[in-house]
């Protein structure tokens, strides 16, 4: 008769096998493989981790999740998702959340604070374990509510300064377009400005100022105009800019769909991009490197911004009792230079 010294090949390997053939506690083990907590370094995780990788051990995350009372699942709020920034970010944290065993599903606002409440309880009904939100505006009264309420939450992209968040840093993003363009010689430069009630929007404004003060521009308030984030609105905008006297040399779009409706209306008037205005936009959209002119905008890292803020709402959804006050975390974006930027008419290249 043959004694085996571990399970038989043939069947599923199970936590018990793990913790036993390591030496450790089941509560060990499950520690040590939850994907949703930082990886531990010591001595007994890395032999917790090599004894399950040589029994072929597989986490069954539907029964854990059934144990904790979980579904495995979280709930995306977004404006839209014929926004080409809010699918990219959907999609981000999707792939996120399945690299540690959760399934995401989304439900839309329009941007409308009305809308806000019924899809977030469409999401709850689901049995979602948390939520991410991307539409945090300052008059919001159901983010405090979830808080109220002990529901895991994180922000992203927008903040409301309370709960935690995970955003670009849109001040620094906003003063590296603006910039681009004083350096290349302008200074009629108007700003497409986003909606107010957007933290994004505001930042990036802000960032614009800074860089106009900076280079002794007056009278910035003239030059920024709002709008919403859609292309139609930024075609609109763009027709009024280039109706105004002096005509502006460049515009600043806070975010890519702005900026194509300002080409738009470019093209309506019968300007040339970059020889008679430059147009910088924000985000970095796919589309932007693939217009007949190749758009000049601010990359925003949406991976590592979906990365983040699923990782902290994992960290929320496994110790609710242990939840840290909000934190913000900023993440920098890179300004993309292309064909839509050029020195102003009748000006020399900067050396």
């Amino acid at each position: 008769m043959t004694e085996t010294a571990g399970p038989a090949r043939s069947a599923r390997a199970t936590i018990r096998d793990v913790a036993r053939e390591a030496g450790v506690s089941t509560s060990t083990v499950s520690r040590v493989l939850d994907e949703r907590l930082p990886p531990s370094r010591s001595e007994t995780a890395e032999r917790v981790r090599e004894v399950a990788a040589r029994l072929g051990y597989r986490k069954d995350s539907r029964a854990s999740a059934l144990r904790r009372q979980q579904s495995g699942t979280i709930g995306v709020l977004v404006p839209r998702l014929s926004d080409t920034v809010m699918a990219i970010l959907f999609e981000s944290i999707a792939a996120a959340a399945a690299e540690r065993q959760m399934f995401a599903i989304v439900a839309t606002t329009a941007d409308d604070p009305g809308s806000e409440r019924s899809a977030v309880e469409s999401l709850l009904d689901q049995h979602v374990d948390g939520l991410v939100l991307t539409t945090a505006r300052p008059d919001d009264v159901v983010i405090p509510d979830l808080r109220e309420r002990g529901i895991p939450l994180v922000l992203a992209l927008r903040h409301d300064g309370v709960t935690s968040a995970v955003v670009g840093d849109d001040e620094l993003g906003g003063y590296l377009a603006t910039r681009h363009l004083l350096d290349l010689g302008h200074r009629e430069i108007a700003l497409v400005a986003g909606p107010p009630y957007a933290s994004s929007a505001v930042g990036r404004v802000a960032g614009f100022t800074r860089a106009m003060t900076e280079a002794g521009i007056d009278d910035i308030d003239r030059l920024i105009h709002p709008s919403t984030f859609g292309m139609e609105s930024g075609e609109e905008v763009g027709r009024h800019i280039l109706s105004t006297s002096p005509r502006p040399t460049a515009v600043f779009a806070v975010n890519d769909n702005t900026a194509v409706g300002v080409l738009a209306a470019a093209r309506a008037a019968g300007l040339s991009v970059p020889d008679q205005l430059s147009v910088v936009g924000y985000n970095d959209i796919p589309l932007a490197a693939r217009l007949p002119v190749p758009l000049t905008t601010v990359h925003v890292p949406f991976d590592q911004i979906a990365a983040r803020a699923v990782a902290a709402l994992a960290r929320l959804i496994a110790s609710p009792d242990e939840a840290p006050p909000g934190t913000t975390t900023t993440l920098m974006p890179s300004l993309i230079p292309r064909a839509s930027t050029a020195p102003p008419p009748g000006a020399r290249a900067p050396r």
